[in-house]
């Protein structure tokens, strides 16, 4: 894979200045065109390869030449105590740009594989397995238009010698060689080895491999890739029909989960208290024992408008300490949240080992609202069952709990509740117009809602449909699916 370019030469000084000049102009047009263009999208550069291959210095030449105050440079170490206490990804999730912006990612997502790789002999599964997540990962951020540039630069093994010398004697570069560096010097092969099936099997999008040693051809070749795929990609954006709004169908199998509800089920009076008193001590202990363990737990919560679900809640925040939990109610994505990736909030929202989030509504918006009301289009939430089992499964590896409770309350019955919510003055203000527009579409919801419960229903995060027409009874089938979980997890 790299026996050619290690035979590559540099091009010449006067070459390089002829030509900077104009790649600067061009980097700069292209950066106000994408940060200017109403079909802006993030740009990623990830660099990694051989120690001491240009990686450092090719991000310095990018900050100088481009317009710096939309750009921002991310060189990860060893995770934080912060970091450590949230899945891997966490880190990467949050430090993605939001549209018409640029990051410069150093040792990011493909550094520990690799040195784990090599250094701790870990098992082909879990080398697997990571290359798994950073496909993933990386096939959702350019599904939702994030253009992902990745650079490998490359050093044959005396260049590298040669280089990390240079830099260790020089007293503005010595900072940038560390200890690991001439350790991995003696484990290079191991490296290539390792290398070279990152390459190979990371592969959703394509790398640009780089001859490191030649600076000029390096800087040039970096900075042309960047002009011609961010034009590319905004050519395709601008020049793309407005797709056209279709009519709500399944597109599961088009099981009705929701119509094998029995909302008629009930809980009333003393056998309704002692059923509350009795969970909400046993929720309190195994809630401690979370903590203890250093297990987070996440609880989603969706249903239709009035639907109970903030009786639920309540019911289990009641039985929690209040400086363990947080409840976070998601409403219309703000300005800033709509220039980033969907799932970008939500990442932002996923607690510490040892603590409890509560969503009030949740990611499932995208295949709920944003469905319904064309917000999201068909590509876009169609894609998204996948992606959103992908972010599941990111926090359920590593060792997140999730319980997902669907509400379902009967359409009659959700009608006398808002013409109850209408005569009481202190809960007038949870009914909206939006939410008597959303009835008026009660038949396409309930087709959406069967695709989430057939599609993102699996068995490490299934979901809990609960019929909630009589709210006690809900609660207490809320309680019990929770309570019954964490004694089988813990």
């Amino acid at each position: 894979m790299f026996d050619n370019l290690e035979n590559q030469e540099d091009i010449g000084k006067a070459e390089f200045k002829a030509r900077v000049l104009a790649i600067r102009t061009e980097l700069i047009l292209t950066q106000q065109r994408l940060r200017n263009s109403e079909k802006s999208f993030p740009v990623i550069f990830v660099f990694a390869g051989v120690d001491g291959a240009g990686k450092h210095e090719t991000v310095d030449v990018l900050n100088d030449w481009m317009d710096a105050r939309w750009m921002e440079t991310h060189a990860y170490t060893k995770p934080t105590e912060e970091e450590r206490m949230r899945p891997e990804f966490w880190r990467y999730w949050r430090d993605i740009p939001q549209n018409g912006e640029i990051s410069l990612c150093l040792s990011a997502w493909y550094s520990r594989p690799l040195l784990n790789y090599v250094k701790k002999g870990h098992s082909k599964g879990t080398f697997k397995r990571d290359i798994v997540e950073i496909n993933e990962f990386e096939k959702t951020l350019k599904a939702n238009r994030t253009l992902i540039l990745k650079f490998w630069m490359h050093l044959d093994k005396k260049k590298q010698l040669d280089r990390l010398e240079y830099l260790s004697k020089n007293a503005l570069t010595s900072w940038q060689v560390k200890s690991d560096d001439w350790e991995n010097v003696g484990l290079y092969e191991d490296f290539i080895k390792g290398s070279i099936k990152l390459i190979e099997k990371c592969d959703e999008v394509p790398w640009t491999i780089i001859n490191g040693a030649n600076e000029n051809s390096r800087q040039l070749e970096v900075a042309e890739t960047f002009i011609k795929q961010v034009n590319k990609q905004l050519d395709i954006y601008e020049n793309a029909e407005k797709p056209q709004k279709v009519a709500i169908a399944p597109f599961g199998s088009g099981h009705d989960r929701l119509g094998e509800l029995d909302l008629k089920q009930s809980l009333k009076g003393k056998l309704y208290d002692e059923k509350l008193a009795e969970l909400q001590a046993d929720l309190f202990s195994l809630s401690q024992k979370a903590h203890r363990k250093q297990r987070s737990i996440i609880l989603v919560f969706e249903g239709a408008d009035a639907a109970g679900k903030g009786g639920c809640i309540k019911r289990i925040s009641r039985a929690l300490d209040a400086r363990q939990y947080d409840v976070q109610s998601i409403a219309a994505p703000t300005k800033e949240e709509l220039a980033h990736n969907y799932l970008w909030r939500f990442w932002n929202e996923i607690p510490l080992d040892g603590r409890i989030k509560i969503f009030d509504r949740s990611w499932y918006g995208r295949l709920l609202v944003e469905r319904i009301e064309g917000f999201a289009t068909d590509v876009e939430w169609q894609q998204a069952f996948d992606e959103i089992n992908d972010f599941e499964g990111d926090l359920q590896a590593h060792g997140c709990i999730i319980l997902k409770f669907w509400l379902q309350v009967g359409k009659d019955e959700q009608y006398n509740r808002f013409k109850e919510r209408e005569t009481i003055p202190y809960k007038k203000w949870k009914l909206t117009d939006e939410d008597w527009r959303n009835r008026d579409r009660w038949d396409d919801y309930q087709i959406v809602i069967n695709d989430v419960l057939d599609l993102c229903h699996t068995k490490v995060h299934p979901w809990h449909p609960i019929a909630s027409n009589c709210k006690k009874y809900a609660r207490i089938e809320v309680l019990e699916t929770l309570v019954n979980r964490l004694k089988n997890d813990l």
